[in-house]
């Protein structure tokens, strides 16, 4: 199942957040918006519930700087392109992981340039996280890799810009990627997403109990929430379960 990719839009200026939604859809049509911000508490907000491909970011914002709302993450997985009206923050961004650096006012040549660079790094991460064969996938480590039978995870679960995999053995691996980054990967080997912090393996769900969302318990008797927002897909899926 192939998703979109996303991309978040920061910036303070109502002008210049409609600029690039209007490039996006213009040259890049198969970029999806998953939200836009014009403050630091705002874009914090949102980048802990999201986890965008492309962060188009704003340097200068109503309540601080892109590097005030940087410093609140450990690690931030997103390609950013830093946007700015002040050539003097290209060295701090570059300290900062930047992908591009666009001055204002943004030269439509220069942008597409910058995203085409976005996709493309971010294309080269996505298949270092791929399945060795049919049954085992790479998960990166601070160590190096494991290799891990698809089969044995039980349920994956997200934690700012790191995910935790919780194994059929009780072990638990920590990967400093985000749960974005496998969801879409992992949904061809029967996970779904229950929530916004929980991936999990329907080969080991044990039983779902219901409520507002509801609740499931697995194999490894973790009671885990479903969100409201995905109550109905989860209980269509599993109906439909072969």
């Amino acid at each position: 199942m192939k998703t979109k990719v996303q991309v978040c839009i920061i910036d303070d200026e109502q002008d210049g957040r409609d600029y690039i939604s209007l490039l996006l859809k213009n040259e890049f049509p198969d970029i999806q918006i998953s939200f836009q911000a014009s403050s630091v508490e705002e874009a914090y907000i949102n980048l802990v519930k999201n986890a965008p491909d492309i962060l188009f970011l704003d340097i200068q914002l109503k309540d601080g700087t892109a590097f005030d709302l940087l410093s609140k993450f450990r690690e931030i997985n997103s390609q950013i392109i830093f946007i700015t009206a002040f050539e003097h923050f290209a060295i701090q961004a570059i300290k900062n992981g930047a992908t591009d650096y666009l001055l204002k006012p943004i030269k439509k040549m220069d942008f597409i340039m910058a995203v085409n660079k976005a996709l493309e790094i971010n294309k080269k991460n996505k298949s270092s996280t791929t399945a060795i064969n049919q049954n085992k996938i790479s998960l990166p480590t601070l160590q190096g890799f494991k290799l891990t039978n698809i089969t044995d995870i039980v349920r994956c679960e997200a934690d700012s810009s790191y995910t935790t995999f919780y194994m059929s053995d009780k072990t638990k691996i920590i990967v400093s990627k985000t749960l974005h980054e496998f969801e879409e990967f992992l949904a061809d080997y029967n996970f779904f997403r229950i929530h916004h912090k929980h991936l999990i393996n329907l080969s080991h769900l044990k039983e779902y109990i219901k409520g507002k969302g509801g609740q499931v318990i697995m194999t490894d008797n973790s009671v885990l929430d479903v969100s409201v927002r995905k109550k109905n897909d989860f209980l269509n899926k599993i109906e439909h379960m072969e």
